[in-house]
């Protein structure tokens, strides 16, 4: 179970994004939550998530959701796919999305925006080394070299206890 804490926390990541934490408010049928969730836990979950349900709109507004592998590094989840795919169409067309974990009792849900990015030389190694480490499959550097989608999310959910902790964290 993840640490939680009962103040508001600005802690800064990695990549030097402020993270802003607070209380969700949920309706009074739900609960009153009392502690607000560490940054650091959450993340951990996007970190170790095997698989990322990615939603996406398509052109008529319909919703469109698909599991994807993906690794997280430096505030971003880094994905792909061919660019055939609905979600990949979609994207190129309105890059907002929505990111979620695969687990429904103790989620991670981020909201935000994609792009196509062309990764540093550092990245694409390191992309490379933990596509590798993480799903086991032969990625190369060159695989990344062309470029990969990154998302990065502006708000992020997330609780243990729904009615306990759900805590929402905005990334400036």
């Amino acid at each position: 179970m993840q640490e939680c804490v009962d103040i508001v926390g600005g802690p800064v990541d990695a990549r030097g994004v402020d993270v802003v934490a607070e209380q969700l408010a949920l309706p009074d049928s739900y609960g009153l939550p009392t502690k607000v969730l560490a940054w650091e836990g959450v993340e951990e979950k996007l970190l170790m998530a095997r698989t990322y349900w990615l939603a996406t709109t398509r052109p008529d507004g319909r919703p469109h959701a698909v599991p994807v592998d993906g690794v997280w590094q430096d505030s971003a989840l880094y994905f792909g796919g061919d660019p055939a795919t609905v979600h990949i169409r979609n994207l190129q067309a309105d890059p907002r999305a929505v990111v979620h974990t695969e687990s429904g009792e103790s989620p991670v849900i981020a909201e935000g925006t994609a792009a196509w990015v062309t990764p540093s030389e550092d990245e694409v190694r390191r992309l490379a080394e933990a596509t590798q480490a993480k799903y086991g499959y032969g990625v190369t550097p060159e695989s990344y070299t062309a470029g990969t989608w990154s998302f990065r999310p502006q708000v992020v959910l997330a609780w243990n206890v729904l009615y306990q902790d759900a805590t929402r964290f905005r990334l400036h």
